[in-house]
């Protein structure tokens, strides 16, 4: 499936991300135009996975821009919390997105489970496409990793200063945008959207 140089809607309220998907859309043939150039309202991200929370954002988009639209739905599984935060990452950091409430919350809770818990974690994107004729595709990636206590690094955003990929020395929150944009989830996930709509042949493939 191949799709043409045209202009999408990023339907991400989130700056964090969109700064960082705007970064990797950069290098393909095509210019993403922001939520607020439309002034879309942000959904009730009412969905049970990160793909449907992703595709109702894209499809609401898709529908009231009648352009295509790009959104992302992400955040950290902790394997001792059952898979919280999850979908509920956001949440976690109440009404003022404050995401240094949200990894206390994560750390008292791994706190009150013992001193064995597990401190391993999953981090998740999904990026999903919705065409105006309410086609969509959706492209999920992960990154396994361990969750650190204190907080490293104020580079990131969210969880990331608390996320420590494997293989790595440093978390996210220590990483140049740059470095973290190109080992992250949501470089997972492009890298195949990139390859589904653009093809093997697109900037990204093969790194």
């Amino acid at each position: 499936m191949a799709v043409s140089s045209s202009e999408w809607v990023l339907a991400s309220h989130n700056a964090g991300k969109a700064r960082e998907l705007n970064a990797l859309f950069a290098r393909l043939p095509v210019v993403l135009r922001g939520a607020e150039d439309f002034e879309l309202p942000e959904p009730e991200e009412t969905g049970t996975t990160f793909e449907a929370n992703a595709e109702l954002k894209a499809v609401a988009a898709a529908r009231a821009t009648g352009q295509p639209a790009v959104s992302d739905d992400s955040g950290v599984a902790v394997h001792a919390l059952a898979g919280e935060p999850g979908i509920h990452t956001g949440r976690w950091a109440g009404e003022g997105r404050d995401f240094e409430l949200a990894r206390r919350r994560v750390q008292d809770r791994l706190a009150e489970t013992g001193p064995d818990a597990s401190r391993r974690a999953t981090y998740v994107c999904v990026l999903c496409v919705a065409w105006p004729d309410g086609r969509t595709c959706t492209f999920r990636g992960e990154t396994l990793g361990t969750l650190v206590w204190p907080v490293r690094g104020d580079l990131g955003h969210g969880f990331e200063p608390m996320f420590l990929p494997d293989g790595y020395a440093i978390t996210y929150g220590e990483m140049t945008p740059h470095h973290r944009s190109r080992v992250n989830a949501r470089a997972a996930a492009m890298r195949k959207l990139e390859h589904v709509l653009f093809g093997a042949a697109s900037p990204m493939a093969g790194t």
